[in-house]
C-alpha cells in the first residue's frame, strides 16, 4: 500500500465479519502471562503493531513468546519476580498501552530499565502515570521535567509502597500502571477513579489469582506473592475495531452485518448504548462468556438516526470511539454534541482537532470546541484527500465516511495496522 489510498462509495454492506482479536486485552494477556510461572496459551491475540510492541518489551525482559498457528502464542514466564533487565533501551513504538502499562511493572524492579517510542508517543503525556508511581517510590527520570520520553527507571530504595490514590481524571492506562505497581508493593493500593473506565487489567489480575477488592470506582490490591496461571485465555474481537462496521453499516443504506464474537465488557459498550440512543437497529445474540470477559454476536442494519449529547460518564467507555461516531452524527437528523472528551488531545494525534479538519474537507459541518465537537448534518458531502495524522482511528474513521458518502482519498492510510492490519482488505470485499 502506498501513501495514499481511495475510497469509494460503498453500496450496502452485507455478510459476515470476525473483527480482530481485542487489542486492551491482547497487551494485558502477554504482561500477565510473563509474570508467571507456567505456560498459557493466548488464542486470537491481535497481531498488530501495538501489541507486537508489548511481545518485543517482554521478550526483551526475559520472557518467551512463541508463535503458534493462526492468531495463538504460547507465553513463558519466569514468575512475578523473574524478569531481567533488558540489554538495550525498550521500544514502545506507538503504544501508550505498552508503555504506561510496563511502568507500573517495571517501577517495582530491581534493575535498570529505560523507554523510548516513535515520534508520537514522545510527545504524549507521561506524567500523570510517574506522578503516582513516584508516590509509591519509583525512581523515574523522564525528558522535560518528567513528562516525556526517552525515561528511564531505576531500582527504588527498597520495595515500593502501597497508595490511596484519587484519579484527577478517569484513564485506564493510569489506573493499570498503578495496579500492576500494586502487586509488588508492600501493603494496599487502592486507585479511584471520578468515573470507571475500562476495567480489563482488573478482570486480568482476578484471572491470574490476584484477589482485588471494587468498591463503586474504587479498586483495592493486596501485595501479590505469585500468580497463578491460566492454561489459556481466548481474547474477545474488539469492540473497537467492530465501532467502524457498527457505524458504516447504520449509515450505508441496504446494510445488515454481522459481527462475530465481540467482547461487550460493559466499560467498552458506550459506543453500543450511544448509537442505541441515535436510533441504530443493533441486536446482540448468543451472548456467552470468555473467561471473565462477556462477549457476543452483533448484528446491525441500516437505520435513521439522530443527533445525541455525548458527555460525562460515558466518554471513558467509548473515547476511542468518538471519531467515528462523529462520522455517525454527520449522517444523523439534528446537531450532535460530544464535550467532556478533552483527552482525545493527547491520543495518537490531537483527535479533536484531526477529525473537526479532515471532515470538514469533506463537507462536514463540524465545530471544534475546548474539549469536544458539534455536529451537524451534512447533506452535502464531498470526494476530498484528508490526511490520517499516522493516526489509526483517525484514517478509519474517514475510510467509513467516503464509502458512505462520494469517496475519499487518505494521505498515510498505512497506519491502520496499529491495530486493524486487514481493515482495508474488509471494506474491498464489500465492495466486490
Amino acid at each position: 500500500m502506498g501513501a495514499v489510498i481511495r475510497i469509494e462509495p460503498a453500496a450496502g454492506l452485507t455478510g459476515n465479519i470476525v473483527v480482530p482479536g481485542d487489542k486492551s486485552i491482547s497487551h494485558r494477556s502477554i504482561m500477565l502471562a510473563g509474570l508467571a510461572k507456567t505456560p498459557v496459551l493466548v488464542k486470537n491475540f491481535l497481531f498488530a503493531q501495538d501489541c507486537l510492541s508489548t511481545v518485543s518489551c517482554m521478550q526483551a525482559l526475559g520472557v518467551k513468546v512463541e508463535q503458534k498457528a493462526g492468531h495463538e502464542l504460547v507465553v513463558t514466564g519466569n514468575g512475578l519476580r523473574g524478569l531481567v533487565e533488558p540489554d538495550n533501551i525498550l521500544d514502545a513504538g506507538n503504544s501508550g498501552t505498552t508503555l504506561r502499562l510496563l511502568l507500573g511493572i517495571l517501577a517495582a524492579q530491581p534493575f535498570f530499565s529505560a523507554f523510548t517510542g516513535d515520534a508520537s508517543l514522545r510527545s504524549r503525556p507521561m506524567g500523570r502515570v510517574i506522578k503516582p508511581l513516584a508516590d509509591m517510590g519509583a525512581v523515574i527520570a523522564a525528558r522535560r521535567k518528567g513528562r516525556l520520553l526517552p525515561l528511564s527507571i531505576a531500582p527504588a530504595a527498597g520495595r515500593l509502597t502501597g497508595i490511596d490514590y484519587h484519579m484527577p481524571m478517569a484513564s485506564a492506562q493510569v489506573k493499570s500502571a498503578v495496579l500492576l505497581a500494586g502487586m509488588f508493593a508492600d501493603g494496599t493500593t487502592t486507585v479511584t477513579e471520578p468515573y470507571a473506565s475500562r476495567d480489563h487489567t482488573e478482570r486480568m489480575l482476578e484471572t491470574f489469582g490476584a484477589g482485588l477488592e471494587k468498591n463503586g470506582t474504587a479498586v483495592r490490591l493486596r501485595g501479590v506473592a505469585e500468580l497463578s496461571a491460566p492454561a489459556a485465555i481466548e481474547v474477545p474481537g474488539d469492540i473497537s475495531s467492530a465501532a467502524f462496521w457498527l457505524v458504516a453499516a447504520s449509515i450505508i443504506p441496504g446494510s445488515k452485518v454481522t459481527l462475530s464474537n465481540v467482547g461487550i465488557n460493559p466499560t467498552r459498550t458506550g459506543i453500543l448504548d450511544v448509537l442505541g440512543q441515535m436510533g441504530a437497529d443493533i441486536q446482540l445474540t448468543n451472548e456467552r462468556w470468555s473467561g471473565r470477559e462477556p462477549v457476543a454476536d452483533i448484528t446491525v442494519k441500516h437505520a435513521r438516526l439522530q443527533g445525541v449529547s455525548i458527555d460525562g460518564a460515558i466518554i471513558p467507555r467509548l473515547v476511542d470511539e468518538i471519531p467515528v461516531l462523529a462520522v455517525a452524527a454527520m449522517f444523523a437528523a439534528g446537531r450532535t454534541i460530544i464535550s467532556g472528551a478533552e483527552e482525545l488531545r493527547v491520543k495518537e494525534t490531537d483527535r479533536l482537532k484531526a477529525v473537526a479538519t479532515e471532515f470538514t474537507k469533506l463537507g462536514g459541518l463540524i465545530t471544534e470546541t475546548k474539549d469536544g465537537l458539534l455536529i451537524d448534518p451534512s447533506p452535502n458531502l464531498r470526494s476530498a484527500v484528508c490526511y490520517s495524522y499516522h493516526d489509526h482511528r483517525i484514517a478509519m474513521a474517514l475510510a467509513v465516511a467516503g464509502a458512505a458518502a462520494q469517496g475519499v482519498e487518505i494521505e498515510q492510510p498505512d497506519c491502520v495496522a496499529i491495530s486493524y492490519p486487514g481493515f482495508y482488505a474488509q471494506l474491498n470485499r464489500f465492495n466486490g
